[in-house]
């Protein structure tokens, strides 16, 4: 059995979880079925390749070790049952609507922390799989390579080698422990410092950032998911127009989403601009790493701008400052003081981050890649795909965003109670993108 210690920002994904805040990611894939019973086959062939993928076989357990006290582990589950964790559920009409039900509900924390729902349709020619996968378990970068392994297999280019980390034991040899004393004081100082540094660039940061309240709501516990499509070569013309990466032209539609919504339901958008966090990958810096390596950028959308180009250009610009600052130092840093904080701490303060998430921001807008080949599953062609967020304690809505085969999709989660019309923000981010092809003379 085979085990490694939980990264700090896994374990504190891990300890800031409750009953009504699930920490887990999600995946909604459409499929265009080859048979009336392709969804069951589907099932079948998810229990059998998930027994061959060795990062499903992983539960994570609790330390109470020296040196790793209060911490937890990634650990192979010998008896690993893949039936416990891929589910086949009765025919359904509206994908979405089950995938919302699903995903209000917590993973089971004491098996290897994943689901896959499949969702027979009930037209007899499609069927949806809704893959959860626990943030502690895997970021979007590996939680899709864990996806990808229970799919039909790609030809792929070959990539070289990743660096291993050696493996890390859980208690040190005590003839080495005077040793260490000095490297240990050292690291600490040095921690302190590097969290200090981070702490005050979080706060020059977000002088003048204020909380916005048009996207909190009393936790309820409820989740509603829907799904947008455009096509990525509208977003390529409002780019060539009017600037700016596709990135930007992605986040400005969701603020000009917001404002459409927002207006439309009554609750005005004047004077609002929510601050939304655009996480941002540092995998790359860490290719040894099997956890969550992430900072971030943190913006105020700009859903107060009544014109969709002035919108664009405001994020734009907020995108150039955040990147000029580098994902070390912008607000959205705040996620790298994890690594300052010992394993006790996560333990105790997770509940607590939680809570304080609204504080520090209103909206999580992330974007998730995925392969550019068309996958399959069972020979049935996956012809949309949706990433799924987890909510923050006391935030209305989460949107992430991948492009797959040409076309942009939009994921929409949201607290079923206070976004009952996650439809309409969703027919929103539509008529958005409409809006800038046409301001552009498209």
């Amino acid at each position: 059995m085979t085990s490694d210690l939980l990264a700090p920002l896994d374990l504190a994904f891990w300890n800031m979880e409750s009953d009504r805040h699930p920490m887990h990611l999600g995946a909604l894939g459409l499929f265009a079925a080859r048979s009336p019973t392709a969804g069951a086959h589907a099932a079948d062939l998810l229990a059998a390749r998930a027994a061959a993928v060795p990062g499903l076989r992983l539960r994570i357990r609790d330390v109470w070790q020296p040196l790793a006290f209060g911490g937890a582990t990634r650990e192979s589950v010998p008896d690993f049952d893949p039936l416990d964790h891929v589910r086949l559920h009765a025919p359904t009409a509206d994908f979405h609507a089950t995938a919302g039900r699903l995903m209000e509900r917590p993973l089971e924390r004491d098996r290897p922390p994943w689901e896959a729902h499949v969702l027979p349709g009930e037209d007899g020619v499609s069927f949806a799989v809704l893959f959860k996968f626990h943030h502690a378990l895997a970021d979007g970068l590996r939680a899709l390579k864990l996806a990808a392994g229970i799919l039909d297999p790609l030809e792929l280019p070959e990539r070289a080698p990743r660096p291993v980390e050696p493996p890390r034991g859980l208690l040190s040899d005590v003839r080495r422990l005077p040793g260490l004393v000095p490297d240990l004081v050292r690291g600490a100082l040095s921690d302190v410092g590097r969290a200090l540094d981070i702490g005050a660039s979080l706060a020059r940061s977000t002088l003048g950032m204020r909380p916005t309240s048009a996207l909190a709501c009393a936790p309820s516990g409820t989740r509603r998911t829907a799904g947008v499509v455009v096509d990525i070569d509208d977003v390529h013309r409002v780019r060539k127009s009017a600037g700016g990466t596709v990135n930007d032209v992605l986040i400005a539609v969701v603020a000009g989403a917001l404002r459409r919504w927002l207006d439309e339901r009554g609750d005005g958008s004047k004077g609002v601009a929510p601050r939304a966090l655009i996480p941002v990958s540092r995998r790359r810096h860490h290719t040894g790493h099997p956890g969550n390596r992430l900072s971030g950028y943190l913006i105020p959308l700009p859903v107060h701008e009544a014109d969709p180009l002035g919108r664009l250009d405001r994020v734009r610009t907020a995108m150039v400052r955040n990147k000029d600052a580098g994902p070390d130092r912008g607000a959205g840093a705040v996620a790298l003081l994890a690594d300052h904080v010992p394993a006790l701490g996560h333990r105790l303060g997770g509940p607590l981050v939680g809570q304080a998430a609204r504080l520090w921001f209103d909206i999580l807008v992330t974007s998730v890649p995925l392969p550019g080949l068309g996958l399959r599953l069972g020979g049935n062609q996956l012809t949309e795909v949706y990433p799924l967020a987890p909510l923050a304690p006391g935030q209305a809505l989460a949107v992430a965003i991948s492009t797959y085969c040409g076309r942009v999709h939009y994921g929409l989660v949201a607290d079923a109670e206070a976004v009952p019309d996650l439809d309409r923000f969703a027919h929103a981010v539509s008529a958005e993108l409409e809006t800038l092809l046409g301001v552009c003379g498209h």
